[in-house]
């Protein structure tokens, strides 16, 4: 794997593709920098070596060019982030761009404009790929939360260039998923959470044979309980995906998989922080009735199952963690995450809810990784080459 290390910039400019879709709040601040401190580690290695920098993001889904998606609103908090004073470029191509990266010194940072305001970006354009790969004498791909799209700054740009490599953040975000899905150490143990088992089917499929535990929670939880005919009552439930269900329980049996499904959770008769709740069995909650959360007895048993894990993953909540009376559940894995991994664990967060959790409840120090991109994540772990990872590994 090429990355960033092997190489020294003096002299070069650097065309790095970042994420930075960061949210903005009605003022056009950003809200959470998470992801441009995320790609500082790279930028800092290049200017550190006597190089330049291009940096080329999206931001929104934006279609043709509109004011509020300019990255444009981003700079200033880059500039501070980074403690250099990033110049902007209006476009992210046309004659305007090129003179500024072409005059752009050693040591210096250039932001092009969004390259969604092309169209030509998502659809993976080999003459747009081609304008973009001007700016810079090598290729660094920094973005993992868009690797799983063979977009023109994110794939088809790499063949334009001889030198190519990952930024660190990418490179960290490949060697920590190929640690929980390769792992020599054991037991290796995966807590899926979330609303939909359709959602996580292939995950499931694809990491069955890796996994030691697999911890099935929050709304897909029901599905599981329903095909095994428990009473679900208003509960979450996929009904077209029972059998498969049933079939994923087999399967784990087969290939020796322990399979946790809650046994009781919380319950609530209205979807609303102020509902009436208790704790019921999770094959018997009453009509009009249903589970929020996890139970007490259910998180006893993930708790002695984590502290004991080697290599933990965890995607997705165990309960609707948005409403604060049913949290607990989500908290509790999570401080038996924190727990396992300050025993020695390695234990990767990711997906967009459970990072979510993750930094509301201040658990973000205490794993050993977050992961930046959900849907890259969740294809890694379905086991699909990802275009971007795939357009610098084959180079």
């Amino acid at each position: 794997m090429k990355t960033i290390e092997d190489y020294n910039f003096k002299d070069k400019k650097a065309l790095i593709r970042v994420d930075f879709n960061v949210p903005l709040n009605d003022k056009n601040e950003v809200t959470d920098t998470t992801r441009i401190e995320a790609a500082k580690a790279s930028i800092e290695k290049v200017l550190e070596d006597g190089g330049a920098v291009v940096l080329m993001s999206h931001l929104g889904r934006p279609s043709g060019v509109e004011e509020k998606y300019s990255l444009k609103h981003i700079v200033s908090k880059v500039s501070e982030i980074i403690g250099v004073q990033v110049k902007f470029a209006e476009d992210c191509v046309g004659e305007e761009a090129f003179k500024m990266s072409e005059e752009l010194g050693n040591g210096e940072i250039l932001l092009l404009e969004n390259l969604r305001f092309y169209a030509e970006e998502k659809k993976g354009d080999k003459d747009f790929a081609e304008k973009l790969a001007k700016h810079g004498d090598i290729y660094i791909n920094d973005a993992f939360g868009t690797a799983h799209r063979a977009h023109a700054s994110t794939t088809v740009v790499a063949q334009f260039f001889e030198d190519k490599c990952f930024g660190y953040l990418l490179a960290k975000e490949i060697k920590s998923l190929d640690k929980v899905l390769h792992s020599t150490e054991k037991p290796v143990t995966a807590i899926l959470g979330g609303a939909k088992v359709s959602s996580k089917i292939t995950v499931i499929e694809n990491i069955l044979p890796k996994v030691d535990n697999l911890i099935i929670g929050g709304g897909m939880a029901y599905t599981f309980i329903k095909a095994q005919g428990g009473k679900i009552g208003d509960s979450l439930c996929e009904d077209d995906k029972m059998e498969l269900a049933l079939s994923i329980l087999k399967k784990a049996k087969e290939q020796n998989t322990n399979i946790l499904l809650p046994v009781d959770c919380v319950i609530a008769d209205d979807f609303s922080e102020d509902a009436n709740k208790k704790t019921a069995d999770i094959f018997e909650i009453p009509d009009g009735w249903m589970g929020l959360d996890a139970g007490p007895k259910s998180l006893e048993n993930l708790e002695k199952v984590l502290l004991d894990s080697k290599i933990i993953l965890w995607n997705g909540p165990l309960g609707v963690f948005e409403m604060k009376s049913f949290a607990n559940g989500t908290i509790q894995v999570g401080n038996f995450v924190a727990e396992a991994t300050k025993k020695g664990a390695f234990s990767l967060v990711g997906g967009g809810d459970s990072v979510a959790a993750v930094k509301q409840f201040g658990f973000e120090n205490k794993v050993s990784y977050v992961s930046t991109g959900g849907g890259a994540m969740l294809e890694l772990l379905e086991g699909k080459s990802l275009p971007g990872i795939a357009a610098i590994e084959n180079a």
